[in-house]
């Protein structure tokens, strides 16, 4: 007998050894950050500097280093910023840790790296390098994102590889037309009439090939002897006005 599959739920072992450690949780600025990501590994990325007096509470300090400072010179930031400090009463929050096997070539794992005790906001002082960094911030923002640029020589974004099959055809059309030579109005109207004594209605594409006439010219002719119907059931066919046709109406036939 088969069994079909089923998702296993496999519970894991918390390392619990750190519950008791204290931790704090720091938010750093973007650009600071952003220069962090770019720092290669085991690079040290800035120095801690905690300050106690007496009777006040210890003021924290974080100087970058010169390795995180020379990442990209062109986009200079603040050496030295302030972390102003609050105490976390209301909530209680951790921090875990989760191993990767592929990496540490030890089995999966997970672990409890402290309770958070502390909220400290990473702070630039208002000097020189930070006032100017905020001014270009400021100036990039402010700048459109799309911008009108006069071209001095054209530039071709296109460039037809072959011509439309619409385009051949319309050439073809008008060559074929060209070589059609204007027959005498009377000699164009005996064609029509013999025509339409064969038959009671005409496309315009079976009339110029009966008279091999230009399409423009013929049209001119048929408006004056036929009429162009826009209904059903013979639309967009052109049949000779009444003053011109001479149909046979169907008889019956004579007794004695």
């Amino acid at each position: 007998m088969s069994k079909a599959n089923e998702s296993v739920k496999v519970d894991k072992e918390l390392d619990m050894l750190n519950v008791t450690r204290g931790v704090w949780l720091v938010k750093v600025p973007k650009y600071m950050a952003n220069k962090w990501e770019k720092a290669p590994e085991n690079t040290e990325v800035g120095k801690l500097k905690i300050a106690r007096q007496k009777g006040k509470q210890p003021s924290v300090s974080l100087t970058l280093s010169d390795a995180v400072i020379n990442i990209d010179p062109s986009e200079k930031i603040p050496r030295h910023h302030r972390l102003d400090a609050s105490v976390i009463t209301k909530q209680t929050l951790g921090v875990f840790s989760h191993s990767d096997p592929a990496v540490a070539l030890q089995p999966e794992a997970e672990r409890f790296e402290g309770r958070i005790v502390k909220r400290l906001e990473c702070r630039p002082y208002d000097d020189n390098c930070y006032m100017k960094m905020k001014l270009d911030s400021i100036r990039k923002a402010s700048q459109p994102r799309r911008q009108t640029k006069s071209l001095e020589k054209i530039v071709n974004n296109f460039k037809p590889i072959s011509n439309h099959k619409h385009n051949i055809e319309y050439v073809e059309r008008k060559k074929t037309e060209g070589k059609k030579s204007r027959d005498d109005k009377a000699a164009v109207q005996d064609m029509l009439f013999n025509a339409f004594e064969k038959h009671q209605y005409y496309n315009i594409r079976d009339l110029v090939r009966i008279t091999r006439q230009p399409i423009t010219y013929l049209k001119e002719i048929l408006k004056e002897i036929c009429d162009y119907n826009m209904k059903n059931p013979h639309k967009n066919m052109w049949e000779l006005k009444k003053e011109y046709r001479h149909y046979k109406e169907a008889t019956g036939s004579d007794s004695d």
